[in-house]
């Protein structure tokens, strides 16, 4: 069998086409890969869903699309016109037989297609089995699947199952579109291209770690799916964990997919498994009521939702990895909707100077230097140095703390550009099919194993959610979990 990264697809289905996620993200990424010349030539593109509608209909929609993503730039009309020959429509309810016979007359003679599962994670396992049973699945095919794949480590196992058994598991490519960021990509540049930081990203400079997901939205009418999943389950399984996994990973041979991927297992291995006694020192489960957020009065999640619920919309805990580079590190981690504002980060904090020479003010102004990477809503990474302040002191040499900065957004200033979408970057990996930035099966279900202990250790602990007002940080437990082992949250 060829491996998936010697060929590129020749037709790219999207399989939920009419959804928010297709319209919003992967139909105008392929336009703006097209645009720059990046996707084969003579690909085809299928969208299918069971809404009926003409191809004209499906491609006004799609180019009403494009042009809010292309802002403030605007849409050059030779390549939206090259795009649009190459898209097609078709409807169809792939989870049923005479669906995927449908999409397999659309997809014709290709030999190398690409099914984008842009659809609830309930439906991968019929879709998967109605592909192959009308041989729509072939040993060439990829497919992508979004997360969550299941809901717990005995679902994850069951879709993983059903998947596999239509497609070989070098050509599954399980997204999560964090991954996709520049500044999450660089996090691989910046360890590992660099001498300055390897010998010092261990526990013997590294106070702690925090990663903080931070959203101002609340579920809405997505309560449905959130109630049922909960923070823990939407956020920490996948988007954080993956940032764990790439700041604590050890270095891979090479970049290899394998060789990243199975340094990601490891620390996933390594995490040390919550008991009951931690789920009630360690962590702090929180749920949004009513407040202000962004100078706008929101409603409480019970509101949202119609009738009391115990989901959680906030999640902090600390993490701990039982490897030698870490050991005695802690990881805090939280996330959580109506806060006051969005944010995703993480921050190495380093352990301070073992002595200090200066005296007075100076000895008071000294603080530890300290790692910032943003990924949202702008991308930068800044180091914080200590410096002389300039100036003359008859107390002795004042100090001030100034960052370093690689801020993209600086670096790579026009005013023009648009932000480019983190799912551009992953649909071409897809189409070359290169699976570095992507999660194996066993990374999934490893990751699921920890997550489930957590839940467990709470349901053991009789663990409710605290409630907190929208527009906050969460229970005030969140500020104590962190404050009792002598840290603060980085604001």
């Amino acid at each position: 069998m060829d491996k998936p990264g010697r060929q590129q697809v020749d037709v790219f289905v999207i399989l939920g086409a009419t959804g928010d996620l297709a319209r919003h993200m992967l139909l105008p990424s392929l336009y703006f890969l097209d645009a720059e010349g990046l996707l084969p030539e003579g690909m085809k593109v299928i969208g299918a869903a069971r809404t009926a509608m003409s191809r004209p209909a499906f491609l006004k929609e799609v180019r009403e699309q494009v042009e809010a993503r292309a802002k403030p730039a605007k849409v050059h009309e030779a390549a939206w016109e090259r795009f649009a020959k190459r898209v097609h429509y078709v409807q169809a309810d792939v989870a049923k037989a005479e669906g995927a016979k449908a999409l397999k007359d659309e997809i014709g003679e290709a030999r190398l297609p690409a099914f984008y599962l842009a659809l609830s994670p309930s439906l991968f396992e019929p879709v998967c089995k109605a592909l192959k049973a009308a041989d729509v699945a072939t040993p060439m095919s990829r497919v992508v699947l979004e997360k969550p794949v299941g809901h717990d480590l005995e679902s994850s196992r069951k879709v993983n199952a059903a998947v596999a058994h239509a497609f070989s598991e070098d050509r599954v490519f399980r997204i999560d579109h964090y991954l996709g960021k520049e500044t999450v990509q660089n996090l691989i540049a910046l360890r590992f291209a660099n001498t300055l930081f390897e010998p010092l990203w261990n526990n013997l400079a590294v106070d702690h770690v925090q990663i903080t997901v931070a959203e101002t939205v609340g579920v809405g009418d997505r309560w449905p799916y959130y109630d049922d999943y909960g923070a823990l389950r939407d956020m920490l399984q996948n988007h954080m964990l993956q940032l764990l996994c790439l700041v604590a990973m050890e270095p891979p041979a090479d970049l290899d997919p394998d060789s990243v991927r199975n340094e990601k297992v490891k620390v996933l291995k390594s995490l040390r498994p919550f008991t009951r006694r931690m789920a009630e020192e360690w962590s702090i489960r929180g749920q949004y009521a009513s407040g202000v957020v962004e100078g706008e009065a929101v409603a409480s999640y019970e509101s949202e939702r119609g009738q009391p619920s115990e989901t959680e919309t906030f999640v902090a805990l600390r993490a701990e990895i039982d490897n030698w580079r870490w050991a005695g590190v802690p990881f805090f981690l939280r996330t959580g909707k109506r806060l006051p504002e969005r944010r995703t980060q993480i921050v190495i904090q380093f352990k301070g100077v073992p002595h200090s020479i200066f005296d007075g003010a100076g000895r008071e102004d000294l603080i530890a230097n300290r790692l910032v990477i943003d990924l949202q809503p702008d991308e930068d990474i800044e180091l914080l140095l200590m410096n002389k302040a300039p100036g003359l002191n008859q107390s002795g040499m004042r100090l001030q703390s100034l960052p370093l900065s690689l801020s993209l957004a600086k670096s790579y200033a026009d005013k023009d550009a648009r932000r480019r979408i983190a799912y551009e970057p992953l649909m071409l990996e897809i189409i070359n099919g290169v699976t570095t930035l992507f999660v194996r099966r066993d990374e999934v279900e490893q990751a699921w194993e920890w997550i489930d202990g957590v839940a467990d250790a709470w349901a053991a602990a009789s663990m409710k959610p605290k409630p907190y007002s929208a527009g906050t940080w969460g229970p005030a437990g969140a500020f104590a979990l962190i404050e009792r082992f002598g840290r603060a949250w980085y604001e």
